[in-house]
């Protein structure tokens, strides 16, 4: 019998011990055992329900959908049965807005991140100036030059995007949007590890905006597919329905992993106990490693600590702050049609980036050891985002009503950490009024604070070459595979892909 240990009940682990209790049943002689350290299973994955007499509000804790055009996770929820529950965006009310001097600004239409797939749309926008115009068309105009020249080696998303459109755009565009997707600084992240499809484009095109209109030439007069895809009672539903297909008796909570380390060909893998200092120990043939960064780098250190330094050290944090309103309190509450607005970032003295300074926004103040408010954050850090959740999704509150969901980052997040709830609800929607105008005042029990620390790794440049050499380290050390969003993608998607191919690969 093959012994697996999975450690980590995150989207990755839970998508592999799901795999694995297929081929179980299917008669594949294999004991598998997943241990996870927090006293719930789903990681991100993660959905308030909260059903009054108007209706079901749905308020997510974590990620709020998938992209479309990855279809690893829409696979598995047909798979678990969850057909009625998926549910596309709106896609004729998507737009984007971005914070410009104190206003929102809506992006075109038709475009894909930052870049437009038709240039007739930009001449009616008020977001761009009409030197980035110039620098949208010169683009297309040059794309031979583009193709010709495109690097053979990686480089950070920021110099990608200059190449292509110049400061403006990455400014207003690249930058928030994907900050907002990656949590992270442009100006190290990878393009090759966050952008590869864009990459792609350049390789072929030459230039990016030339790329979509042969997509579009060659899709035809079919209609794109909505951009983002989700399920009617929330992402929570994914790990809820995953965790009923899989045995209690395999599931071990709060059983935080100790150390890791080679007994003979098997794995000695010892974890802690609840409620008592002891620790347990069982050996495994085979670990799957599905916990965050910090945790895998700990345990991986004392086995090769070259291995260790491959992975990524750099990791961001996020507070989510979500309101609900009932129908009489929304309808005092006016937004623009869109699925939410970005706020651009700025460099502080210290050149760490945060979202631009907004006068009389009431900054996060932390509080002091009494309990006091201490003093302004550095350069008045604000929101990074907020999402209209109802304009985006379908069904995710009755007809009348509202949702808002507002995302910190950086610095601002970090300190909001080890805060009470109610400085940080108190932020939120002072910022949120400072840009929408006046809403109410938040309903307590319609209202929900998430902290997600360190939860993002950030893919510097060179990340691909680093997985590379990584990967050769951990085939030497035999019997163990790493998993999770540090390595080959962050988004729901791409965690379920890769969890689900290596258990195939190891039962075969």
């Amino acid at each position: 019998m093959k012994r697996i240990a999975i450690i980590g009940g995150g989207t990755a682990g839970l998508a592999a011990a799901y795999e694995l209790e297929k081929a179980r049943l299917r008669g594949a002689d294999i004991d598998w055992q997943l241990y996870e350290a927090s006293p719930r299973l789903g990681g991100l994955l993660s959905t308030t329900r909260i059903d009054t007499l108007e209706g079901r509000f749905i308020l997510e804790d974590g990620p709020d959908g998938w992209v479309t055009e990855k279809p690893w996770a829409r696979d598995l929820a047909l798979e678990l049965g969850l057909a009625d529950q998926i549910i596309p965006c709106h896609e004729e009310h998507r737009r984007t807005l971005i914070l410009i001097d104190g206003k929102l600004q809506p992006m075109p239409s038709r475009m894909r991140m930052m870049v437009p797939e038709d240039l007739a749309a930009l001449e009616g926008s008020t977001l761009f100036t009409d030197s980035a115009r110039a620098a949208y068309a010169a683009e297309l105009a040059n794309a031979t030059t583009l193709k010709a020249s495109a690097p053979t080696h990686d480089e950070s998303v920021a110099d990608f995007v200059l190449r292509h459109f110049g400061q403006e755009v990455l400014t207003k565009i690249g930058s928030p949007l994907l900050s907002g997707v990656f949590g992270g600084d442009v100006h190290t992240l990878s393009v090759r590890a966050v952008m590869p499809a864009f990459v792609r484009m350049e390789q072929e095109h030459g230039s990016l905006i030339a790329a979509l209109q042969a997509k579009s030439k060659e899709r035809g007069s079919r209609p794109p597919q909505p951009a983002f895809t989700s399920l009617r009672n929330g992402m929570g539903t994914l790990a809820e329905a995953l965790i009923a297909k899989l045995p209690p008796e395999r599931i071990h909570l709060q059983r935080e992993a100790y150390s890791l380390k080679r007994e003979g060909k098997l794995w000695c893998l010892r974890t802690t106990t609840p409620n008592t200092t002891a620790k347990s120990k069982r050996h495994f043939q085979h670990i799957l490693l599905a916990t965050p960064v910090c945790v895998t780098r700990h345990l991986l250190t004392p086995l090769d600590a070259a291995a260790a330094a491959l992975i990524p050290t750099e990791t961001s944090s996020a507070v989510l702050a979500a309101f609900a309103w009932p129908a009489p309190a929304a309808r005092q509450i006016h937004l623009p049609e869109g699925f939410g607005f970005l706020v651009p970032q700025t460099s502080n003295e210290a050149g760490a980036l945060v979202p631009q300074a907004m006068e009389g926004a009431g900054a996060f103040r932390p509080l002091n050891s009494d309990g006091e408010k201490g003093a302004l954050a550095p350069a008045r850090t604000t929101l990074l985002a907020a999402t209209f959740v109802d304009q985006k999704y379908p069904d995710r509150a009755p007809t009348g009503t509202r949702i808002l969901r507002a995302f910190f980052g950086g610095i601002t997040a970090e300190a909001m950490m080890t805060q009470p709830d109610e400085p940080i609800i108190a932020a939120a929607h002072e910022q949120l009024t400072h840009i929408l105008g006046p809403l109410p005042a938040p309903i307590p029990t319609m209202t929900t604070i998430r902290r997600w620390p360190n939860s993002l790794p950030q893919y510097a440049v060179g990340h691909l070459e680093r997985m590379a050499q990584l990967d050769i380290h951990i085939a030497k050390l035999g019997g163990l595979t790493l998993l999770g969003n540090g390595y080959h993608g962050v988004g729901i998607p791409d965690l379920i892909r890769d969890a689900r191919a290596t258990v195939r690969t190891l039962l075969s």
